[in-house]
């Protein structure tokens, strides 16, 4: 698969033993970290701790870790990475769907692109793994909302001690939901992780001469990223947040749509030399993707949270708003009766 052959070209050529793909682990660490330093101040306070911050920054990494559990894990995550779009926004050439047109499902996106005569394996499909993660964390902080109102409240002590339990056992899950989202959040605002020129510009129409070194992926996601990346230098230059109106598949277009746009100046900056040594142009470039990554990790966080409280969970179903107003009993719907 054209992915893990990046990954063995960029291995030869940083010499690492770590498998290099999507930002590396300086970026995505990076990301992560920067991210969680800047969500809102109403947010749970457990993600505000420096283990919390620290742990996301770990767990960003993880679903590059997951590579090698065999088949057919790796071929359904692999692709998950990516969305190959050509210069005008359709995925992989103009027998794909805009972007923007993508339907709900990704059941009926693979059976589009076979229709259309196209491999989902190359085209990827990265904007449903961003989508079903945040969906994911929003059930997240559902059930950490009803727990938390309910340990508050409950006053017998053997249930209050399960829904402390329990809260706790939800926090730990969340930071690692919040990783994984966090991964390919990440992967959306990486030049090469939206385009068919996604290693070298490939066998296409070529009028400014831009690379077609079989190297340019890893070398500038891995080795220079982790010459130039800083932490401050991110922070600095992550947008303000943006989370009025926030519609996650809407968002999600315009995020990666937003990345593909760099794709022609990323290559530029490389025939230009910016991404040699620790060139001033090509730092600007790798920090300004690392920050819209965080920006846009930042406020899926914070949008997820915020879904969350008019969600309805558990069976018997409740509400969260019910619970943390004490208009409900959430017992049976978190524990079950059977």
């Amino acid at each position: 698969m054209k992915r893990l052959v990046i990954a063995a070209l960029a291995l030869v050529a940083v010499a690492t033993p770590a498998v290099v793909d999507a930002w590396g682990n300086t970026g995505h660490r990076l990301i992560g970290i920067a991210a969680m330093r800047a969500l809102p101040a109403d947010m749970p306070g457990f993600l505000k701790t420096p283990g919390a911050i620290a742990d996301v920054g770990e767990l960003a990494r993880e679903p590059d870790r997951w590579k090698g559990a065999g088949q057919p894990h790796d071929r359904e995550r692999d692709t998950a990475h990516f969305i190959d779009l050509d210069d005008d926004g359709h995925v992989f050439d103009t027998r794909g769907m805009p972007l923007a047109e993508l339907p709900r499902l990704k059941s009926e996106y693979d059976a589009a692109l076979t229709k259309a005569g196209l491999d989902v394996d190359d085209a990827g499909y990265l904007p449903y793994a961003m989508i079903d993660a945040w969906q994911n964390l929003g059930r997240d902080f559902a059930y950490w909302r009803v727990l938390n109102a309910a340990e508050r409240r409950e006053t017998n002590m053997e249930r209050q001690a399960w829904y402390r339990a329990d809260r706790l056992r939800r926090e730990v899950l969340i930071l690692r939901d919040i990783g994984v989202m966090g991964h390919y959040v990440g992967d959306g605002s990486q030049p090469h992780h939206t385009t068919i020129h996604y290693n070298g510009w490939g066998e296409f129409p070529n009028p400014e001469g831009f690379t077609n070194s079989r190297q340019t992926h890893g070398l500038f996601e891995g080795a220079f990223t982790s010459r130039v990346a800083r932490l401050d230098a991110v922070e600095a230059a992550m947008p303000a947040a943006d989370l009025d109106g926030f519609d996650v598949k809407a968002r999600t277009v315009s995020y990666l749509t937003t990345t593909l746009g760099t794709v022609i100046p990323f290559y530029r900056l490389e025939k230009a030399g910016a991404f040699r040594d620790s060139d001033p142009r090509g730092a600007a470039f790798v920090n300004e993707r690392l920050a819209a990554g965080a920006a846009e990790l930042r406020d899926f966080i914070a949008t997820a949270w915020t879904a969350s409280g008019s969600a309805s969970i558990g069976w018997p179903a409740v509400k969260v708003a019910e619970v943390e107003a004490g208009t409900a009993d959430p017992w049976i719907a978190m524990v079950g009766e059977d």
